[in-house]
């Protein structure tokens, strides 16, 4: 039978939470008094006079105590214990025998654990110490107490006896290691314990303890740590731990084995903490590569004083690390007026890392035109080097170029499970990197790898982390295009990325217009080389209208037409856009309704066949169109009712509807597949009066937030959905 351990102070308060229990003490165990609820009844009338009445003024120390038995004689009081004092005896009674037991065994177990904390505070002979930890384990095992401090008191007499010594020998180490071992597979171990295991994965890494002992401690730590902030000596041992099996002889196979182990053999993994504890480990200890540089920050300019060129190169201190912002008017002016001399190569030290730095006139130039906005620079304006800068190389030392190499290959290791891939592109979808290993060009070089995976995944809920995480903030797809701070490449990744962008939801003027403003001249470079999907690209902005410039459009189609793909492509677009001239022409009916069961295709070729400028309601009700539609849809310029109740339209679909169609003034979507991800763009049609929601996956905050965004809305339906 299992009990549960009495906490310190349960002794002395428990008359009053068991009314039916006595505690007082008396000279000898041949007297007895017992406290009822209401009374007080003498075992011996006769000493009544001798024996103290009432509560005991004193609480009694568990390391008081020395022995406690279970009453036994002839006659005895049902269900008592005996504890031996110094000077006498105290009887406890219990209103069961349950409760008996739990009170002998916590009872039992304090004692002990007293008299080895006294035993293991003053060391003599070490072999002796191994015997009484031994000992101690072995109780604690065997303990039918069921609690957590059973197992964490041991180890917490283990871990301070650990810090207070530190001149064991090794062999020391792996025998204490050994003999806590098995308290150690149910139980974190305490932080100083982990500082010990620390320290002898490095020294040791190659020790057999690492493998047998460590191991399984490390594999429990990454299925059921919550949280490394509130034990973040949980995540440098298992940072340590990950390091000491690169250091065997398989290197990093070893340590792909050990993940391996972690997701386990079926395509799922069974434990969800592990990925996120695994991400944590990684992001760290490459944190850790660049720290020295990060914490040199303190004496370079701060982004006001680079921006307003207020503070002079020499009123700094000394031995300034570089700042990898853009440069204000004064030091560009300052730059391009220095002598010869300074254009060597300048070595900036911070302690492991050397940062070096080549300064031309050229680049000065380019640069002095481009100031004056007086915002703060966004991540790409603070990776991208000064403008006096035309190299940079980030050195680490060959301890931290371990690490990094390490856990950046983990990184990759991660990203070649399905079923992590989505949940890692999410936890790496805002960047969680220091600036300095962005504009390290072997950390960007290695995670490129990473990023690959996430560009080829058809998924969408992975490849849209791509994009940045909010407005305003870059995401990988910037880093990695062309002119971006990671991009290492003639933009191969970029068109990769591109494409499965389009592929997905992402066919939007909104998408289209960014790439049209920042990434226009790597688009016509790429399709120059006969690139189809950037082919694709301007063949859109010019079908969409996205660029304004005459000289630009002209620029896109002499671009287009130097390729044969392009040229075969720009003339489809060329048909289309006649197709589209006749469909919008004025004319045709006000009123189309689709028959039963007509999918995209039979839309796609009635719109095809006369003109349907005048159409004003369009019903597509109980047919099977989906998302696809959506691209003809967009092309009805009068259209202001559209009826979509019980088809397979989808998000995708509205996403673009929301962007085209801004005056539609009804929408049914009664009995769709929508969601609040297409639902949410809806936002952005100020002119709907009625909408109807009826049995969607519409939720009550989206439904709050439409109320809210949508000012002429006046009829919804919203039943059978959460918003209900």
């Amino acid at each position: 039978m299992r009990y549960k351990l009495l906490q310190e102070g349960d002794i002395q308060v428990c008359v009053i939470r068991h009314p039916r229990t006595f505690l007082s003490k008396i000279l000898t165990s041949k007297f007895l008094r017992r406290w009822e609820p209401h009374h007080l009844t003498l075992a011996d009338n006769s000493v009544a006079s001798a024996t103290p009445t009432g509560y005991m003024e004193n609480s009694i120390s568990y390391s008081a105590i020395e022995d406690v038995q279970l009453l036994s004689w002839e006659n005895a009081p049902k269900y008592c214990l005996q504890l031996t004092i110094p000077g006498g005896t105290v009887l406890l009674q219990a209103a069961n025998s349950y409760l008996r037991d739990q009170w002998f065994h916590s009872l039992q177990w304090k004692k002990k654990i007293y008299k080895y904390k006294k035993v293991l505070s003053n060391p003599s002979r070490w072999e002796v110490v191994l015997k009484e930890i031994r000992t101690l384990v072995d109780m604690a095992l065997t303990s039918p107490l069921q609690d957590d401090s059973i197992h964490q008191a041991p180890l917490e007499i283990v871990s301070k006896l650990l810090s207070e010594n530190n001149n064991l020998t090794t062999q020391d180490h792996e025998s204490i290691i050994v003999a806590i071992a098995p308290l150690l597979e149910n139980n974190h171990p305490p932080p100083d314990l982990c500082e010990f295991f620390c320290k002898h994965c490095r020294e040791r890494p190659r020790s057999m303890v690492v493998i047998e002992v460590f191991t399984p401690v490390v594999q429990r730590i990454l299925k059921h740590n919550m949280d490394f902030g509130k034990c973040p000596r949980l995540r440098l041992f298992t940072q340590e731990y990950i390091l000491s099996l690169n250091e065997l002889n398989a290197g990093m196979e070893v340590v792909k084995k050990f993940i391996h182990s972690m997701h386990g053999p079926t395509g799922q993994c069974p434990h969800p903490r592990v990925l996120p504890n695994l991400v944590a480990v990684c992001l760290a200890a490459i944190y850790s590569c660049y720290e020295e540089f990060i914490n040199s920050r303190d004496n370079s300019p701060s982004l006001k004083e680079i921006r307003n060129g207020c503070q002079q190169q020499c009123d700094r201190k000394p031995n300034l690390p570089l700042r990898l912002l853009h440069t204000s008017p004064d030091l560009v002016s300052q730059e391009a007026t220095l002598s010869e001399s300074r254009l060597k190569p300048v070595i900036v030290t911070s302690n492991e890392i050397h940062v070096e730095v080549e300064r031309n006139n050229t680049a000065n130039q380019k640069m002095t035109a481009g100031v004056g906005n007086d915002s703060e620079p966004n991540l790409i304006d603070c990776l991208m080097v000064s403008p006096t800068c035309s190299t940079i190389s980030i050195e680490l030392s060959a301890q931290a170029d371990r690490i990094l190499g390490c856990y950046v290959e983990i990184l990759k290791m991660l990203s070649d499970y399905d079923d992590w891939r989505p949940a890692l592109a999410s936890l790496l979808q805002p960047i969680p990197f220091p600036k300095e290993a962005l504009a390290h060009e072997k950390f960007t070089k290695e995670l490129k790898y990473v990023i690959q995976r996430f560009a080829e995944d058809p998924r969408q809920e992975v490849h849209s982390c791509l994009l940045s995480v909010r407005a305003g903030k870059d995401g990988w797809f910037q880093l990695y295009s062309p002119g971006g701070v990671a991009c290492d490449d003639d933009g191969e990744l970029f068109a990769s990325m591109v494409h499965i962008l389009m592929g997905s939801c992402y066919k939007t003027k909104k998408f289209l217009l960014s790439l049209a403003e920042n990434k226009l001249g790597p688009c016509m470079l790429l399709a120059l080389r006969g690139n189809q999907t950037m082919v694709e690209i301007l063949c859109l902005m010019l079908e969409y209208n996205i660029i304004d410039n005459n000289d630009t459009q002209l620029q896109i189609i002499s671009t287009l037409e130097s390729t044969d793909v392009g040229k075969r492509m720009y003339e489809q677009l060329c048909e289309r856009q006649r197709e589209l001239k006749e469909l919008q022409r004025k004319g045709g009916p006000t009123r189309l309704t689709l028959p039963s069961k007509s999918t995209d295709a039979d839309l796609a070729r009635l719109l095809s066949s006369g003109s349907f400028g005048n159409l004003e309601n369009l019903s597509l009700a109980f047919t099977n169109v989906t998302s696809a539609c959506a691209e003809h849809l967009i092309k009805l310029p009068s259209l202001k009712q559209l009826n979509l109740w019980s088809t397979q339209f989808g998000d995708a679909g509205l996403r673009l509807l929301s962007e085209h169609l801004t005056m539609l003034q009804v929408l049914n979507l009664c009995e769709t597949p929508v969601t609040d991800a297409g639902l949410l763009a809806l936002s952005s049609m100020k002119s709907l009066c009625s909408l109807n929601m009826n049995s969607t996956k519409l939720s009550a905050d989206t439904y709050e937030d439409l109320k809210a965004k949508l000012p002429n809305l006046k009829e919804v339906d919203v039943r059978y959905t959460e918003a209900w």
